[in-house]
């Protein structure tokens, strides 16, 4: 069986000629996983706990099977790239009362989206020149959800890669970034709370980003997937800090998130994008030329479940609770600020996986898998694992005390 490329961009900085920016991406992470276990048999006496992908498995929301049931006819129509007025205005108003906001436009500021993930890759061909007479930098953290990297490099952008470090409490340094990339910045993906560190961003970090971005006229994407999964305060947003600083509008802003973590509905598909109505408008044009749409039947249940917050707390609560009772058993660290992620400190991320399966039928991901390579060949992710916490407090205690038992 052939490995799969290993790095997640082999040429990192270096501007790729079209018919080449395929072939610079790794494997996704999930099919270097599956490539790294092969032939590895795990302990027959022990049950397999899967805390590699990050897929909520939780109850299904009482509501989404009635709201299905009573929408099926709109099966029968294509549904509009844009969204339905129900599904748009659920979120407006989900948008100003999470975030306390004056009010956000359905119609022009609000677009549906086949999950965040799809809109995540697009954005990137909205907002990066390829054509430009210098290439454009798509700024990201490292480590970093993959669908970043991958979006910057095919729409013909270069990769610059923020490193989040223990050094940095994992947080993208800004001041590090030198005047010569921000001036050639087509944008930057923003995530808090971090997949994979927890990290969530300060309102100062944030008015920071504000500052580089009018003064290098650049644009700010932020991923906001898991903004309801958290240990202690609801994490800041980014339209919530544009609004304290009295940028109308939402300038230079596109927000996204989904409901596959708030509502542990992966499988549904469906999330949003918020912000910048000039931003909005031209990302709008080119989603009806790619053709993603979320079927109508879908947009209803979508709409019921950002307009309820009585299961989006039951999530939290087993959330926490899981976060709590891993670290107690692990007896070492903390909780992360937010997310369900735990990012452990190992030797080598890539043997400790290997080992985990092997000897205690886990599975974990490599932190080398969501990282990249930098120009000196370094990666931030290398010496660690994630683990998802996804199955409840006494899977993710269980989680705990076998990890502990991992020798490499």
């Amino acid at each position: 069986m052939e490995r799969p490329d290993a790095g997640s961009c082999r040429r990192p900085f270096q501007v790729i000629q079209p018919q080449q920016r395929l072939d610079t991406l790794g494997a996704y992470p999930f099919e270097r996983l599956k490539f790294l276990l092969t032939g590895i048999t795990p302990p027959s006496g022990l049950p397999h706990i899967d805390a590699g992908a990050g897929e909520p498995r939780l109850p299904l929301p009482p509501f989404v099977g009635e709201t299905l049931n009573g929408n099926l006819s709109g099966f029968s129509r294509y549904p509009t790239t844009k969204g339905a007025d129900v599904l748009r205005h659920a979120v407006s108003d989900w948008l100003t009362q999470r975030y306390g906001l004056s009010g956000i436009d359905a119609d022009t500021q609000v677009l549906s989206a086949n999950g965040t993930r799809e809109a995540l890759f697009a954005v990137a061909h909205a907002l990066v020149d390829p054509d430009a007479a210098e290439k454009p930098y798509v700024l990201m953290p490292n480590p970093m959800y993959q669908i970043y990297l991958g979006g910057a490099v095919l729409a013909g952008g270069i990769p610059y890669f923020m490193p989040c470090t223990e050094q940095t409490g994992f947080a993208p340094e800004l001041a590090s970034v030198p005047d010569e990339v921000w001036r050639r910045t087509a944008f930057i993906y923003v995530c808090s709370p971090s997949n994979p560190t927890g990290w969530i961003a300060e309102d100062a970090w944030y008015r920071d980003l504000f500052a580089l971005a009018d003064r290098f006229d650049f644009n700010i994407v932020s991923d906001e997937c898991y903004s309801e999964i958290y240990m202690h305060q609801p994490p800041t947003g980014l339209l919530q800090v544009a609004e304290h600083l009295g940028r109308k509008g939402f300038s230079r802003c596109l927000v996204m998130n989904s409901l596959s973590k708030r509502s542990a509905l992966p499988g549904m598909r469906s999330g949003f994008i918020a912000g910048d109505a000039a931003l909005i408008a031209r990302f709008a044009k080119l989603r009806t030329y790619t053709g993603p749409a979320t079927p109508i039947p879908l947009q209803h249940v979508a709409a019921a479940a950002w307009s309820d917050e009585a299961h989006v707390q039951r999530h939290l609560d087993v959330y926490r609770q899981s976060l709590s009772a891993f670290f107690e058993a692990y007896e070492d660290g903390e909780p992360p600020a937010g997310s369900f992620f735990v990012w452990l400190p190992v030797a080598d991320g890539e043997a400790f996986a290997k080992a985990a399966y092997a000897q205690q039928a886990i599975t974990v991901l490599p932190g080398a898998y969501l990282s990249a390579d930098d120009v000196q060949g370094s990666n931030p992710g290398k010496g660690f694992i994630r683990a998802a916490l996804v199955d409840g407090p006494e899977k993710a205690a269980e989680l705990a005390r076998r990890i502990k038992q991992v020798r490499i």
